[in-house]
């Protein structure tokens, strides 16, 4: 059990795990969740960590999009956004990248989902792991990480 599953039943929110086998080929994890599954990718959201203004912040946009930069530092009132490093983001989650959980992170960071979120009775994002997936009511996992909405992606027609 992974601490982002863990973090999900101590707070006693409605969720469901959803497995598949992860091809270590695969050159998005988001979108290869979102086939395996055989899930919409608007339904399907990838957790990023950038900095904005030197601060690590959690983003969540859906895996057929990008992360607007401006628009993250905007939302979080900064001035300047930049993708954090890999190996920070994955010491300051405690998860591997493909496998980075919004939930159970090792420090609490701020969360940043993007607004097309509300409009899914159930997002799917990573639960820890390359391979499993955790499915929640968008509202619940605001309320689990303190997070907020706003428009963070780039174009909305634009594929990555």
């Amino acid at each position: 059990m992974t601490p982002a599953v863990q973090a999900a039943k101590k707070a006693k929110v409605a969720f469901q795990l959803h497995s598949y086998e992860h091809d270590p080929k695969a050159e998005s994890y988001g979108l290869e969740a979102a086939e395996r599954l055989g899930l919409p990718p608007a339904q399907v959201f990838k957790t990023l960590v950038a900095l904005v203004d030197e601060v690590p912040v959690v983003a969540m946009v859906p895996v057929a999009h990008q992360l607007d930069l401006k628009c993250l530092a905007r939302a979080q009132g900064g001035k300047k956004a930049v993708m954090c490093p890999p190996d920070k983001a994955q010491r300051l989650t405690g998860y591997v990248l493909g496998g980075i959980s919004p939930l159970g992170q090792k420090k609490r960071l701020p969360l940043v989902l993007d607004s097309s979120a509300q409009s899914q009775q159930d997002i799917y994002m990573s639960a820890g792991r390359r391979g499993l997936e955790i499915a929640m009511a968008p509202q619940d996992l605001l309320k689990l990480t303190g997070g907020k909405p706003a428009e963070i992606v780039r174009d909305k027609s634009s594929k990555e």
